[in-house]
């Protein structure tokens, strides 16, 4: 069974559009979704704290004050009452930069994003990845951490300068502290289930990249 993703306080902020600022405040006040801490000191959420934030965000969409969006959340928890989810959007004709070493999993994750509806690039190495984002931006990008004899890393933080776009970091090994400090989002351990990698990535999107899409058209 694959690993749970790992999620950043800037990746749960673009994904729920919520300051992070605003983030770490419910948690300080309100402690009731608070994240685990990686060795660097980063704030770590998993899924379902996404999914409680995003409840909370509802509500107080809906005209509930921050406090008891919170209070509701705990009584929810408390009792295991479900959330409820908010519907995500398909892929739309988003751009996925996909740099991944092994071509066998590139060719299984390339499959399924595209039934999903994205436009996926496959790159095999570093230089590939920087080549081709230079000729068209993409709208996010799955980066596995061993591309290039362990080069992911670098690829990491020259997308995030350059570009400033969400990144899902990907490996076989336990890299997720090193992966959100270099720039990344989101962090998968392999092998990666593709129902999980396509719902991870259109949480990362979000509305916002289909804001985008649709300016571009």
């Amino acid at each position: 069974m694959a690993d749970p993703p790992v999620y950043s306080i800037g990746a749960l902020a673009r994904i729920l559009g919520i300051p992070a600022a605003t983030l770490r405040t419910w948690e300080e006040r309100y402690d009731v979704v608070v994240p685990e801490r990686s060795p660097g000191g980063q704030r770590l959420y998993s899924q379902s704290q996404l999914e409680q934030l995003r409840f909370v965000g509802a509500q107080v969409s809906a005209g509930l004050s921050t406090g008891d969006a919170h209070r509701l959340l705990q009584e929810r928890v408390v009792d295991g009452a479900p959330l409820g989810h908010a519907e995500i959007p398909d892929g739309s004709g988003l751009i996925i930069l996909l740099a991944e070493r092994d071509p066998y999993a590139a060719d299984f994750s390339e499959y399924f994003l595209r039934r999903a509806g994205y436009v996926v690039i496959v790159v095999t190495t570093v230089e590939q990845a920087v080549a081709e984002t230079a000729r068209k931006s993409p709208d996010l990008a799955v980066i596995d951490l061993l591309i290039s004899g362990g080069n992911g890393l670098q690829l990491v933080a020259h997308l995030r300068e350059r570009l400033d776009v969400p990144v899902l970091a990907i490996s076989t090994l336990e890299l997720s502290d090193d992966a959100l400090a270099a720039g990344a989002s989101t962090f998968l351990r392999k092998p990666l289930q593709p129902p999980q990698l396509v719902s991870v990535i259109k949480r990362m999107l979000g509305q916002g990249a289909l804001v985008r899409a649709e300016s571009d058209r």
